[in-house]
């Protein structure tokens, strides 16, 4: 039995932006799966402190009127999903992410952000792993497909289901199940074992930062710096102080 047969752990936010050094947590989900079933799942909503833009609102729908009546402080919600994924970590679960450099980077913001141990820190000095992000995973496997590869496009192409698209839930969800439906296809990703594959994405995702970079060079945009860091990108002494 592969790993993307056993339980899978997968992991949403919903933020204030898209910048994940500087957004804000606003809604998350962790969701177990096993064999493409949901086995549960924990949220939570957030105030985040700062005001939701207006077209970060129009993505996921939590207002900040919403937001700031119902969310928890923004510390204890980092806190608290730090503590489940590291949950997770630590007895060998996977965790997957859809983009997961995103995700990943965005939390550890959060946590440096508010003066709380990061993810390694509370995995005794360990990165976090193993991560599966079906986003990198799908964009070495079929390197050469034409079109959009956002979540939404990606679940059609392997005809996932996903309703309510940029909810936490409903995206944890089908990263989970997305990256079962990729294992199932490329059976090379399948006889990995979640530690390899792990260690494979952050290559594949090197190399796609240094293609994507000269490209962009290429193009005319001489100063274009990719960040070829994954799961989770380097918090510099400047980024994500305590507010």
């Amino acid at each position: 039995m592969g790993w993307h047969q056993e339980l899978l752990i997968g992991f949403d936010l919903e933020t204030t932006g898209t910048d994940p050094l500087e957004a804000r947590i606003v809604t998350s989900a962790v969701t177990e799966v096993r064999a493409g079933e949901p086995m549960g799942r924990r949220e939570w909503l957030a105030d985040p402190g700062v005001e939701i833009p207006a077209d970060a609102v129009a993505v996921h729908g939590i207002s900040n009127e919403r937001a700031a009546a119902e969310g928890h402080p923004a510390d204890r919600v980092a806190d608290a999903i730090a503590d489940v994924l590291v949950g997770y970590w630590k007895a060998g679960v996977p965790v997957v992410a859809y983009n997961a450099a995103f995700d990943l980077t965005l939390l550890s913001a959060e946590l440096r952000r508010h003066a709380l141990p990061s993810l390694s820190d509370r995995l005794g000095g360990a990165p976090p792993a193993p991560v599966i992000d079906p986003y990198t995973i799908d964009r070495w496997v079929d390197r050469y497909r034409r079109g959009k590869r956002n979540l939404e496009a990606v679940c059609a192409e392997y005809g996932i289901a996903l309703d309510e698209a940029h909810t936490a839930p409903a995206d944890a969800l089908a990263a989970a199940c997305l990256a079962a439906a990729i294992a199932d296809r490329h059976p090379k990703i399948a006889s990995l074992s979640p530690v390899e594959l792990h260690q494979r994405q952050i290559e594949w995702y090197a190399e796609w930062a240094a293609d994507f970079q000269a490209f962009l060079r290429r193009k005319g945009d001489e100063g274009a710096v990719v960040d070829g860091a994954w799961p989770l990108r380097e918090l510099t002494e400047n980024e994500s102080q305590p507010a």
